[in-house]
C-alpha cells in the first residue's frame, strides 16, 4: 500500500491564492472594459465583469496545475 502524502493546504496559501486571482481579475477587467460593444454603462460594467471572471478562473486553473508541476518536480528530485 502506497504511503499517504501530505497535504499542502495552508491559509497562506489560499490568500496568496486569492490575492494573484483578484489582481488578474482587475487586470483583465481593464483590459476588457473597452472591447465592450455598448453604449450603456450597466451592460459595460456587466459583460466586462463576467468576462473577466471567466478569464480569472482560468488564470487560477492554470495556476494550481503550475504549483501542481512545480511540487511534483521539486519532490522528484530528492
Amino acid at each position: 500500500m502506497a504511503t499517504p502524502e501530505k497535504k499542502s493546504f495552508s491559509i497562506v496559501s489560499l490568500v496568496i491564492d486569492l490575492v494573484l486571482v483578484a489582481v488578474a481579475f482587475v487586470i483583465f477587467y481593464w483590459l476588457v472594459e473597452s472591447h465592450v460593444p455598448s453604449n450603456n454603462p450597466t451592460m459595460i460594467h456587466l459583460w466586462g465583469g463576467l468576462a473577466a471572471g471567466c478569464m480569472a478562473g482560468v488564470f487560477w486553473l492554470a495556476w494550481q496545475m503550475l504549483k501542481v508541476v512545480y511540487r511534483f518536480q521539486r519532490d522528484t528530485r530528492k
